[in-house]
């Protein structure tokens, strides 16, 4: 999930980076900003000037089919006329539509700062329940209005509703209305489009919530995403029970250390004695839904995302930590269930939310040699939006526009995953090998211990740090209780396009057990450091994730219906991680890494089965040794093969 204010963060992203450096060290003096950050910094004050003299903003609350009253801000340009009616893009957000006050206006307007200029009608709307909307919020509201029939609502009929009164009421607009949103945003987005309204002609769901239980924020194939889920819900879960302009904050602060933090929280039934004191109503609900029962279910978005009618552009980050699910599959399920030429997928190598950094051009130790948000900006987004809705420019976007890592470069494909793939199978073999090739039979073994859990980034961190998407991972395959398997440097590159596909045999001395996949690209010994290098980061031999992602062993057959293990005994554990388009460069190496503990990104598995982990005692966390078997039959990771011959990047179409 997005973080509390991002939507208000992503606006100020101009000011924020044109700051200047300023020491940490009380009585310190500030340093002068450099070149380029004056440059920014007065590009972004030029911009709020912009915003300033050419939108007049009016609020309004508008009313729903219910009679609750949805807060509304709304930005005109000044010269809008008959003769000169403009587009609505409309963005709906639990996170706030501040500033609040018809005479205070943000730094920026739109999903870039090509939309202001352009000029469009924005608007801008607190939720149900949220800020200064009336109503009651509820998260991921189920859409179900249009079963129970009447004036029953969800988030579908609130945006149609919202639509409707905004192109009756406000004046200059052409009828043409778009949608976009990152997130949870992102989700309201992906509603909006649900039974839409016939003037929504183009929507933006980016990084948007599908299903919280499967792949998206808080769980990870039923694993529980611990430090992203409660340093989020524990503020932003406390109850608003009236209409506001402030929103309260929990009492206690989550210290730099998050590793000591949350395993001081072990087991999860102290988080409430000792700091939310069951004022979260949603902590609760998710601890007595430790399951993928009809609550989670009813959250699951994706079976709605059928017979979309506006045109969809989903976007999405290969390296996001929170919503990377939610973006292949909602653009998987509309193509799916409608005409594949109106939806359209974007993935770049951002972390979440940061294709609306235009500076954007790395993510911790990795850099992508471009300034990837602004090429986004300008030649996808933008575009997109300008042709649906006021007619200019050409319907020219391929059905896929997706970065590739590990090369750098743009990929254009008529659909995703690609057709230009073929399946084949690396094996996990003795001695650490890794290959194409089937290997002897065998096992492999490492001892899971819940008191010593394996650190999921290298840094102290508070919460998720976003780098650990594409982090090093020397130090994780250092430990006796990570399982590692690498090829031998490749004579080629290798292209993988697609999702990934573990195949696990294992058995463990316990009766319940996770299982954390990651595929890594190990960097030949000699490639140069970064210049300048503050840091002072050893690029040679580095060990970049492209991908991980944990199985929680109780679900290995039904989310619905948990199953214990039986100990000693062989068990099949396969899951999908989700896509990647990354090429691995000869003389690297294909590496795979296996482990049971990945914290605190992932909560603690206590390692004996039992009915919730939410409610496991300290008596039930025990070690465990886990076999991972070899062979033809054995452990295995399926991947897609790119086809080098057909593939072509963006840059050989221009």
């Amino acid at each position: 999930m997005i973080s509390r204010v991002l939507r208000r963060t992503l606006a100020l992203v101009f000011l924020l980076a044109a700051l200047p450096l300023v020491a940490q060290v009380r009585g310190a003096q500030q340093q002068a900003p450099t070149r380029e950050q004056q440059t920014q910094q007065d590009h972004a004050r030029e911009l709020a000037e912009f915003v300033k003299a050419n939108y007049t903003k009016s609020e309004y609350r508008i009313p729903v089919r219910d009679g609750v009253r949805l807060f509304t801000a709304v930005y005109v340009p000044k010269d809008a006329s008959p003769a000169n009616a403009y587009p609505i893009m409309f963005d709906r957000s639990p996170y706030s539509v501040r500033p609040y006050g018809a005479d205070t206006y943000p730094v920026r307007l739109g999903p870039s700062e090509h939309f202001a200029r352009s000029k469009y009608i924005f608007v801008y709307q607190d939720v149900r329940g949220a800020w200064m909307s009336e109503g009651q919020f509820m998260d991921m509201r189920p859409e179900d209005a249009a079963e129970k029939g009447g004036k029953a609502v969800d988030e579908a009929t609130d945006t149609y509703d919202s639509i409707d009164w905004l192109i009756k009421k406000i004046p200059f607009n052409n009828g043409k209305v778009g949608m976009w949103g990152i997130s949870y945003p992102g989700f309201y987005t992906s509603t909006g489009i649900i039974n839409a309204h016939p003037a929504l002609k183009a929507a933006s769901p980016q990084a948007p919530i599908a299903d919280w239980f499967i792949g998206d924020d808080f769980h990870h194939n039923g694993a529980l995403w611990l430090p992203h889920i409660f340093g989020f819900i524990s503020s932003f879960g406390l109850a608003r029970p009236e209409p506001t302009t402030k929103r309260p904050q929990r009492d206690f602060d989550i210290p730099a250390d998050g590793y000591t933090f949350y395993k001081a929280m072990e087991p999860l039934s102290l988080a409430n004695d000792n700091f939310l004191h069951h004022k979260v109503a949603f902590w609760d609900e998710v601890t007595q839904h430790p399951n993928y029962d009809a609550f989670w279910q009813a959250r699951n978005l994706l079976p709605h995302l059928k017979n979309i009618k506006p045109a969809v552009l989903t976007v999405g980050g290969w390296f996001d930590a929170e919503d990377l699910y939610g973006a292949l599959n909602t653009y998987k399920t509309i193509a799916k269930n409608g005409p594949g030429e109106r939806v359209r997928l974007v993935m770049g190598p951002w972390c979440h939310g940061c294709w609306s950094v235009p500076t954007y051009d790395s993510l911790g130790d990795i850099h992508f040699n471009s300034m990837v948000s602004d090429f986004y900006q300008r030649n996808i987004e933008f575009p997109f939006f300008e042709y649906y809705l006021k007619g200019k420019g050409a319907n020219d976007l391929p059905n896929a526009y997706v970065f590739e890592t590990g090369t750098n470069q743009w990929r254009k494909y008529d659909a995703w995953p690609p057709t230009n793939t073929a399946q084949k199978t690396l094996y996990l073999g003795a001695g650490g090998t890794l290959s194409f090739n089937a290997p002897a039979e065998g096992f492999d073994e490492y001892v899971s211990d819940p008191a010593k859990p394996v650190p999921f980034f290298e840094h102290t961190t508070s919460g998720m740090a976003r780098p650990y998407m594409d982090g090093d991972n020397r130090e994780q395959g250092w430990r006796t209780d990570v399982l590692v398997y690498q090829t031998e440097p490749l004579t080629e590159d290798i292209t993988l396009a697609g999702p990934l596909q573990p195949s696990l045999q294992v058995s463990t001395t316990g009766t319940d057990s996770d299982f954390v996949v990651k595929l890594i690209d190990v960097y030949p010994v000699d490639v140069p450091n970064a210049d300048p290098n503050p840091m002072q980061i050893e690029m040679g031999g580095y060990q970049q994730m492209v991908r991980g992602e944990p199985m929680r062993g109780r679900f290995r057959n039904s989310y619905e219906k948990p199953e214990a293990f039986k100990p000693g005994q062989q068990a099949k554990i396969e899951f999908v991680m989700p896509d990647v388009n990354h090429t691995f460069r000869r003389g690297h190496r294909i590496m795979v890494q296996v482990q049971s503990t990945w914290f605190p990104l992932v909560d603690i598995n206590p390692q004996i089965f039992v009915p919730s982990i939410y409610q496991a005692k300290p008596s039930d966390f025990q070690k465990a040794t886990q076999r991972v078997y070899r062979g033809a039959n054995g452990s295995k990771l399926n991947v897609w093969v790119v086809n080098p011959a057909q593939n072509k990047s963006a840059a050989d179409e221009r």
